[in-house]
């Protein structure tokens, strides 16, 4: 593919139209600026989003965000909707690590009332909060408590005193997939499961403790709790090897037992939504996605903790309240306006995040006339963003946004690139920021220059109308799985 084929729109939306190869359903829609767009041109993303427009029963569009970059079968920063009649669901386009996301945690604790003690209070959720590969949790779990934890999502957290019943009002439909199945469930991905829960994981996973560095909407900042010079947490975990072991079972089960014809990619295995396998499949990925949620809702219990375990002042109100907790690989059923009607679809989000507009009826009351919190993740040493969604985004890209800078380089040519030791000493030394991480070799996979320059996606994303800025995050201190 060369840039000539792509037709522009403005300077931040172009198009891939159905015209550039033969059989293609709808047209690619890209958002990006001049410089992204050449990036996107190296790897095969926009070769992959193309490919998805054949899937059966995708409607108007495919969308390409300004994070994207190349993944399995879908590209990372892709979104498509299907017709849940006639349409398909395809794990390829939502992701082996199931309801990967983000939790946002505020404070009224100011970056001064912690001064001298990042160290030691990093040093504490690191040892409450276990990372790296294939590493257990502090959470015992029998079979029924996990298949409770998939069934009921954040809110199985709550009832066994893991945060506060408050926190399900934050999260993407309040923690809770309703269809939900563990028995789709194989029995490879409950033991994998099984000893995980409240565990970070790898990979670019990671909590970081921030501060407001920046505010551009007051009155959005208020209501979001989020205020100039105050602490806040990010939590950036998924459904770790159980929702990977979902991915893996039903991907060689599309491609076994009801491969669709003409498709130019295998790896976008998918079937009808409404066949039994279609069904059994998204029963096993809301599952997935529920023990997401109620991961993140155990690592918040455990980052709270440790707060009060070392923040025992009297005079300090301790209170990290949840912003908002959202998922960056899922499909989700949502209402849409199609060809002018409002119609339900199977929207695939694959490194790409909802974003819903004010009045939307999902939402909280406190965030109706605001829109959605939408979280946009630095690179380990880089701001992050807080925005809002907007009505503009259920028009262009099914309310949908970025989910954070995505990356411009692979782990494996990363590593080649940058040492860990030198990365966790220059952010030390340079920036004053704390790491902590089991692997070296890890977090020169998850290098600042291994990712795109996260403001100039902040930047895509507002000027396409999809989200708009409301504060800008530092990081103070890190651990990365």
């Amino acid at each position: 593919m060369k840039k000539n084929d792509l037709e522009k729109i403005n300077s931040f939306e172009w198009l891939i139209p159905k015209t550039f190869s033969k059989g293609l359903h709808v047209p690619v829609l890209i958002f990006a600026d001049e410089e992204i767009i050449e990036r996107c041109l190296d790897d095969k993303s926009l070769h992959q989003a193309v490919n998805a427009t054949y899937l059966p029963g995708v409607l108007e569009k495919v969308c390409v965000m300004p994070d994207v970059h190349q993944g399995y079968g879908f590209p990372i920063g892709g979104v498509a909707a299907t017709d849940v009649e006639h349409g398909v669901i395809s794990p390829g386009a939502i992701g082996y690590d199931i309801n990967c996301g983000v939790r946002l945690l505020s404070s009224n604790l100011l970056l001064s009332d912690v001064a001298g003690e990042i160290e030691t209070l990093i040093g504490e959720i690191y040892s409450n909060c276990p990372s790296g590969v294939g590493v257990g949790s502090k959470v015992a779990l029998s079979k029924k408590d996990l298949m409770g934890v998939c069934s009921s999502g954040a809110n199985w957290a709550v009832r066994n005193g893991y945060g506060y019943f408050d926190d399900l009002d934050f999260i993407e439909d309040s923690g809770s997939l309703v269809h939900a199945d563990p028995s789709a469930l194989s029995e490879k991905a409950v033991q994998r499961g099984l000893p995980q829960l409240g565990s970070l994981g790898s990979g670019n996973h990671f909590i970081e403790i921030n501060y407001v560095a920046e505010i551009f909407d007051e009155g959005t900042a208020d209501v979001f709790g989020l205020k100039k010079d105050c602490l806040a947490v990010q939590i950036h975990s998924g459904s770790r090897g159980l929702g990977h072991q979902v991915c893996s079972d039903y991907v060689r089960r599309f491609q076994r037992e009801a491969p669709v014809k003409n498709m130019p990619d295998r790896e976008l295995a998918s079937v009808m939504i409404e066949s039994s396998l279609g069904k059994e499949y998204f029963a096993a990925m809301c599952s997935a996605a529920n023990y997401a949620f109620a991961n993140r809702q155990i690592l918040t219990h455990f980052v709270r903790k440790s707060f009060k375990n070392l923040l025992f002042k009297e005079d300090l109100d301790l209170t990290l309240r949840t912003v908002y907790d959202l998922a960056h690989n899922i499909a989700k059923i949502e209402e849409h306006d199609i060809a002018g009607e409002k119609k339900e679809v199977c929207v695939h989000r694959k490194g790409a995040t909802r974003a819903f507009g004010p009045g939307h009826r999902d939402l909280p009351d406190q965030y109706q006339p605001s829109g959605q919190p939408v979280l946009l993740p630095g690179s380990m040493g880089t701001s992050s963003w807080v925005m809002a969604g907007t009505e503009e985004a259920s028009e262009k890209s099914f309310s949908s946004c970025s989910h954070g800078a995505g990356r411009v380089l692979s782990r494996s040519k990363a590593k080649k690139m940058f040492r860990g030791e030198s990365i966790k000493r220059d952010l030390k030394n340079q920036k004053s920021i704390e790491i902590k991480s089991r692997s070296m070799s890890g977090l020169a996979e998850e290098a600042p220059g291994a990712y795109k320059d996260i403001n100039q996606v902040v930047n895509c994303v507002e000027q396409a109308g999809l989200a708009r800025r409301v504060a800008k995050l530092k990081p103070v201190a890190v651990i990365k799985g």
